[in-house]
């Protein structure tokens, strides 16, 4: 495969620039995936460098899917209004509103997690490993690792983004920084089930079957 075509194939995969591409590919020798694990780093130092800018621009996006069955929405915010208004920007908050419609995140970050829920998990998986004899130090240890796992479940931001799921959320956006060259922060969301949290009665659920079935 020629250069052109693996800095074009580069940049189908990580949506970086031309340039970006064809350093970091010559950065790699010519190695794809080293390739890519050079822009996602570079990616991830353009974020912190634009930590201090506000982003307040940016859109409200929504999807809804499964004939109506859920829908999200999200907010997702640059620095300029120009960006904002951009393909790449736009098909970003696309992506991250089927994201949350199917990985169901509950909260945008770990510091969102209330104590209470923490408190929770912490005592599930204590009371798991103590009942399989383990010992007090080994249980220490294993219970963060078992909350870092929980983050990632629950936590939008650490989530597997679903296209990708090499990348995190917090990832994907840090790639994104680089390639718009702005701050982008994905501010909040919400994920609207139907007939989410609401209990059925069994008249409910006949009636739901019978609809299914024509009659």
């Amino acid at each position: 495969m020629g250069t052109l075509e693996l800095i074009s194939q580069l940049r189908n995969t990580t949506g970086a620039g031309m340039m970006d591409c064809k350093k970091a590919l010559e950065e790699a020798d010519g190695d794809m995936q080293k390739a890519q694990d050079i822009l996602r780093k570079k990616g991830a130092v353009k974020a912190a460098k634009r930590e201090g800018k506000v982003a307040a621009e940016g859109a409200v996006a929504s999807y809804i899917h499964a004939g109506g069955r859920i829908g999200v929405l999200l907010e997702l915010n640059c620095e300029t209004d120009f960006v904002g208004k951009t393909d790449g920007f736009q098909e970003l908050a696309r992506e991250l509103c089927l994201h949350i419609a199917a990985a169901n995140p509950r909260y945008l970050a770990r510091e969102d997690v209330p104590a209470a829920v923490l408190e929770r998990e912490r005592a599930v998986y204590v009371d798991q490993m103590k009942a399989e004899g383990k010992p007090q130090n080994i249980i220490d240890k294993a219970v963060e690792g078992k909350l870092n796992a929980f983050y990632k479940e629950v936590c939008l931001l650490e989530q597997a983004f679903i296209k990708d799921e090499e990348k995190t959320v917090r990832g994907l956006l840090d790639e994104k920084v680089a390639e718009l060259g702005e701050k982008i922060t994905l501010r909040r969301f919400s994920r609207f089930e139907l007939g989410e949290g609401i209990e059925k009665t069994k008249t409910d659920f006949a009636a739901e079957v019978a609809e299914q079935l024509g009659g």
